[in-house]
């Protein structure tokens, strides 16, 4: 299984605020216990969730929302995991934001 989505190497403008929505019907479906993880790549793979999210996520369906994705720095990179139930499987996928002017 391809744990990397498919639009990953997405860019962001540091003062730009996105969430970002994952549809988990390739994996599962009606997903639970959703977890959303942030680490910035560029530093020493430090977790920085609570410094680049803001918010909650949200479920409808087969739709993960991510929390905002907000206070990037410009030359880094984010791997942002997002861990989910889908049935009797727990999953979990990434996908990675490049901080920009």
């Amino acid at each position: 299984m391809r744990l990397e989505v498919v639009e990953t190497g997405i860019r962001q403008g540091q003062d730009e605020k996105i969430p970002y929505a994952l549809t988990t019907t390739p994996w599962g479906s009606d997903p639970t216990d959703v977890e959303i993880t942030a680490y910035d790549t560029s530093a020493s793979y430090d977790e920085v969730t609570a410094t680049i999210l803001s918010g909650d996520a949200a479920v409808d369906g087969d739709v993960i929302t991510t929390p905002t994705v907000t206070s990037l720095t410009i030359g880094h990179t984010y791997r942002i995991e997002i861990k989910f139930t889908a049935g009797a499987k727990v999953l979990e996928c990434f996908f990675l934001i490049k901080g920009q002017r």
